[in-house]
């Protein structure tokens, strides 16, 4: 097995080839074309690629290589940052970085990513966005509530920020009810075992659920 290592950036991503004596090099478009481009230069039974999980930027990679049915292995940073210190490795460039990952793969061999269910995935992007809109919501009332003690207050800026709280008081509300219908609808049976637990309601239950892909 040949362990590709890949960087991934916002536009583009590098890939590293292992070759007899060193490393082959190549830059593409992190864009549905760039990898279908990366992918015409793979071979199912002879590659493997290695990524780490560093945020949104690699999610299409990922899915469209998983979806062909290539190898696919996610890498937590931490490990791949262990891994270049007993290296002694302190060069950072995307090509570096790709070989380091192309050498974690050769030596660990990790198993291959197990993609979540597309349900998944959506909980999940709902849930980022509802944690991101609870820290706005905190933030803004925190707000509120140092414009009131002032001696002299502003009501236009009072009733932005009040307007503003409402809204995303609505938005948590109605991602909230989503993400319950959603897990009560394809994780009946799972939400049903967690519910009897006592201490743990529908919230909390569809926060881990979604955490765990449905505990699989």
């Amino acid at each position: 097995m040949t362990y590709l290592g890949i960087d991934i950036s916002k536009s583009t991503f590098v890939v590293a080839y292992p070759k007899e004596k060193g490393y082959t090099i190549r830059e593409f478009k992190n864009t549905p074309a760039g990898i279908h481009s990366f992918m015409h230069t793979l071979n199912k039974d002879e590659h493997h690629c290695i990524m780490e999980a560093t945020g949104n930027y690699g999610v299409t990679l990922l899915y469209m290589l998983d979806k062909e049915g290539y190898r696919v292995s996610l890498i937590n940073p931490l490990k791949t940052h262990n891994f270049a210190k007993t290296e002694l490795s302190v060069t950072k460039t995307d090509a570096e970085d790709a070989k380091l990952l192309s050498r974690y793969g050769q030596e660990k061999q990790p198993p291959v990513y197990k993609m979540p269910t597309k349900t998944i995935l959506i909980l999940k992007q709902k849930r980022t966005v509802f944690r991101q809109l609870k820290k706005q919501h905190t933030m803004l009332t925190n707000m509120q509530q140092s414009l009131d003690v002032l001696p002299v207050q502003d009501q236009l800026s009072k009733n932005a920020v009040k307007k503003v709280i409402i809204s995303i008081e609505k938005q948590i509300r109605a991602l909230e009810e989503d993400m319950t219908n959603i897990t009560k609808k394809e994780y009946k049976k799972q939400l049903e075992l967690l519910t009897s637990i006592k201490g743990i309601n529908n919230k909390i239950a569809s926060a881990l659920i979604t955490a765990t892909g449905g505990f699989t």
